[in-house]
């Protein structure tokens, strides 16, 4: 495999992926395997850093699996794997931990956000993640990552370690400093409940969110349900700056149809919105069922995913171990 441009990416199992990682990072992924080599990992040693019932863990990398198939990711393209069946991910991480500077953790602002305001009773494992996040990376020395504006603090702590290890053990340029690959035009998804928040498989609401498995009937009532505007469609973006709600549906319908948000509103200008939302679920029936039907049809032979799991963990760790290799000995570890 070169190293001369590898991305790495990771999407956690918990379950019920959604519009918003569909638009926001499956369909990117499966762009990004016809220009360059890919590792897409099943992140569960993070999912684990709160706690998760064993039972729907095991089902979720499954179902994880079946989304990145369903959605157009080719196994014999990208090496596809589950993170903790690399034990490399785990060694490593430990290694950054030595590394990593309190200071920089300290700063983590997802750490602040997920832990809330009891930061006391919060997992160390939430707490030191970013540096397994950078062992993720690094351990196949990934020189590309996307990302998404949530997570660029992770990827500039990437670079910080990798930066630190290289000068902390005079092997300059052992670890590249990965860049990030930011989607272009993509809008955040966010939540068809309050469009001031990420669409997020974690709310409460179903109505907040269009998941990949939903059939056409729930998304027809979800897009119905939508919080919009009394207004009619206004024909200028800046109209649309306090209405976050009315602004999500546009955006997504902007991104669904690939047409730009001005021909969006050119288009829908002066009608309600009731207009859209129809357009809209045709659009998202069209789009999302037959990805919901194919994760179905995968999640019937979960021989066929492990198989698929265990072929991309013999990949990854060839490549793991032979990274492994000539850190241990750069460490001094025997």
């Amino acid at each position: 495999m070169s190293k001369k441009k590898l991305v790495f990416s990771g999407v956690q199992p918990t379950g019920n992926l959604h519009l918003g990682n569909y638009l926001g990072a499956l369909k990117n992924f499966v762009y990004l395997q016809k220009e360059m080599e890919c590792i897409y990992c099943v992140v569960d040693l993070h999912a684990i850093t709160v706690f998760q019932n064993p039972k729907e863990l095991k089902n979720n990398v499954l179902e994880t699996v079946a989304s990145f198939l369903a959605t157009g990711l080719n196994p014999e393209k990208s090496v596809i794997f589950n993170q903790s069946s690399v034990s490399g991910h785990a060694e490593l991480a430990w290694i950054f931990n030595c590394v990593s500077r309190i200071g920089w953790l300290n700063r983590m602002t997802q750490f602040k956000d997920k832990a809330g305001s009891d930061k006391e009773k919060a997992s160390v494992g939430l707490y030191i993640y970013p540096n397994l996040m950078a062992s993720d990376i690094l351990l196949y020395k990934a020189t590309h990552v996307p990302v998404g504006a949530d997570q660029k603090q992770h990827l500039e702590l990437s670079r910080d370690i990798a930066q630190k290890f290289n000068n902390d053990f005079n092997c300059k340029d052992f670890f590249p400093l990965p860049e990030p690959l930011i989607p272009k035009n993509v809008s955040r998804i966010m939540s068809l409940r309050d469009g001031t928040k990420k669409m997020s498989k974690s709310e409460e609401s179903d109505y907040s969110r269009i998941n990949l498995k939903d059939n056409a009937d729930e998304i027809s009532k979800k897009i119905k349900k939508a919080k919009s505007d009394s207004e009619q469609i206004p024909n200028n973006l800046k109209l649309l700056e306090n209405k976050p709600e009315a602004l999500n549906l546009i955006n997504i319908y902007s991104e669904i149809s690939k047409t730009s948000l001005e021909k969006v509103l050119n288009e829908m200008s002066g009608k309600e919105y009731s207009y859209l939302k129809t357009k809209l679920t045709d659009l998202l029936i069209s789009e999302i069922t037959p990805v919901g039907k194919e994760i179905a049809k995968l999640l019937r032979d979960k021989s066929h995913l492990m198989k698929i799991l265990e072929k991309g963990r013999e990949k990854a760790n060839i490549i793991a171990e032979e990274n492994l290799k000539n850190i241990r000995e750069k460490v001094g570890l025997i």
